[in-house]
């Protein structure tokens, strides 16, 4: 027991060391003077945090990966829940249809998804192209599985059926079941979904320059532009994005835990 406890302890510090190493290592090269000839930074500046932060295309770039990547989580969830919801009631024969969705999201590339939904549209009458809504399209694409796999399982735990059935019962309609019965017992697996889905789309690069480039030049495309002349400003960029997905991560999971929790009070409270 206490070997296991110790092999556990172990491989999360492991973890943890593989995680943060590189992150550490991005940050002291984002404030060194120089770090090419000795072990640690010769001297420590915030020259190039100053440079890449008083830059207008900052807060630019900056607002449109935060705009992109909720709007996208947002209709992936609006959209996905309910869907799975009446797919795993009403025909649950047909999820194997969605699990091949899903698969095909995995197996795609960006780039010829990209190519793809370009020519697509331009088939059709509603003008699409070189605007935000087929980059907001085609996030939705390739995040489907991230939205719809957690929110699956979440359902799968639960007896959905037998819920289902005891809300209508008492005179709950469709949508009060779905609102009131189910939606509190699944809310982690759509937290996680959101938490996935905003976390892919705001380091999305390929979709984005392909789709609309200069257009709506999001903090990917940004920070691309500064590892071509500079390593350094680019590495304050870099961090300055995972600080921005992991505080949203974590007030995400916050707010989960509190839904969670709460409804959980309010189960016992009954």
């Amino acid at each position: 027991m206490r070997m296991n406890k110790f092999l556990r302890s172990i491989v999360l510090v492991l973890f943890l060391l593989f995680m943060l190493i590189p992150l550490i290592a991005t940050f002291l090269f984002s404030i060194s003077t120089r770090w090419d000839r000795t072990i640690l930074p010769e001297g420590l500046t915030l020259e190039w945090w100053k440079t890449v932060i008083s830059r207008g295309t900052f807060g630019l770039t900056l607002r449109n990966s935060f705009y992109i990547s909720f709007a996208t989580a947002i209709a992936l969830t609006f959209l996905v829940t309910p869907i799975a919801y009446w797919v795993h009631i009403r025909i649950p024969k047909s999820k194997i249809i969605f699990e091949i969705m899903s698969a095909f999201s995995f197996g795609i590339p960006g780039v010829i998804l990209a190519l793809a939904l370009i020519r697509f549209y331009s088939g059709i009458p509603i003008p699409l192209i070189n605007t935000t809504n087929i980059l907001l399209l085609a996030c939705m694409e390739l995040c489907f599985p991230f939205m719809y796999r957690p929110v699956a399982n979440s359902l799968d735990s639960i007896d959905i059926h037998t819920l289902s059935e005891a809300s209508q019962s008492l005179g709950g309609n469709w949508f009060y079941t779905f609102l009131h019965v189910i939606l509190p017992n699944i809310f982690p697996g759509i937290a996680s979904g959101f938490l996935l889905v905003f976390s892919t789309v705001f380091a999305e690069f390929t979709l984005t320059n392909l789709l609309v480039g200069a257009r709506f030049k999001t903090f990917p495309i940004y920070l691309v532009e500064f590892t071509r002349f500079d390593g350094r400003q680019a590495s304050a960029l870099a961090t300055i994005s995972f600080v921005a997905a992991w505080t949203v991560s974590i007030l995400l999971l916050l707010i989960s835990g509190k839904r969670t929790l709460s409804s959980d009070n309010l189960t016992i409270g009954h």
